[in-house]
């Protein structure tokens, strides 16, 4: 992924203990630190602070952006998932350093999310400011429906996974943002 470009990568490991991702994390971030691309543990400020990951990502259910701040240290940004303009408004208005918004397709990821679909792309951008990055089920092949409808950033998990040629996906996926999108 990083030969093939990618801007961030995010830590996302739902089925396997603290003790692994911490492990998995630290690996990581060696090699995200000596590439210059930040990294984010997802559901764990406290491993973020711990490996010197530069960022957190919390859920809706989970610690507030406040509270996983505190844990992860003032140099850790902070994201929240959204699944809603309502849910966007009140992560930015408590402090989000990003958001992510979706998921806008059906994805493995989160099988029981029921996908917001492309309408509320255009609302979200203007009514935060913080940077929001489109989510779930987001493919190559549906990556320019996405951006049409005013996506400016955008996530690909199984995509990316899944591809034949992991870093080719990755540039091709970059090329498309960066043609279509303010970055």
């Amino acid at each position: 992924m990083i030969e093939g470009g990618v801007d961030i990568l995010q830590l996302r490991a739902k089925n396997y203990a603290p003790p692994q991702i911490m492990s998995l994390a630290a690996d990581l971030h060696r090699i995200t630190s000596a590439a210059g691309i930040p990294l984010v543990i997802n559901d764990y400020p406290e491993i973020a602070r711990t490996v010197g990951a530069e960022g957190a990502h919390v859920g809706q259910d989970d610690l507030s952006t406040a509270e996983a701040r505190e844990i992860a240290g003032g140099n850790c940004f902070v994201g929240k998932s959204t699944h809603s303009l309502e849910q966007a408004k009140r992560a930015a208005d408590e402090g989000a350093d990003y958001l992510g918004f979706g998921p806008l397709f059906a994805t493995p990821t989160k099988p029981d999310y029921v996908p917001i679909g492309l309408a509320d792309i255009r609302a979200v951008h203007a009514a935060v400011t913080v940077p929001i990055f489109c989510i779930g089920g987001i493919k190559l092949e549906n990556l320019r429906e996405v951006i049409s409808a005013g996506a400016e950033r955008a996530v690909i998990v199984s995509g990316l996974l899944q591809a034949a040629d992991v870093a080719e996906y990755a540039r091709a996926a970059k090329v498309l943002l960066n043609q279509n999108c303010k970055i």
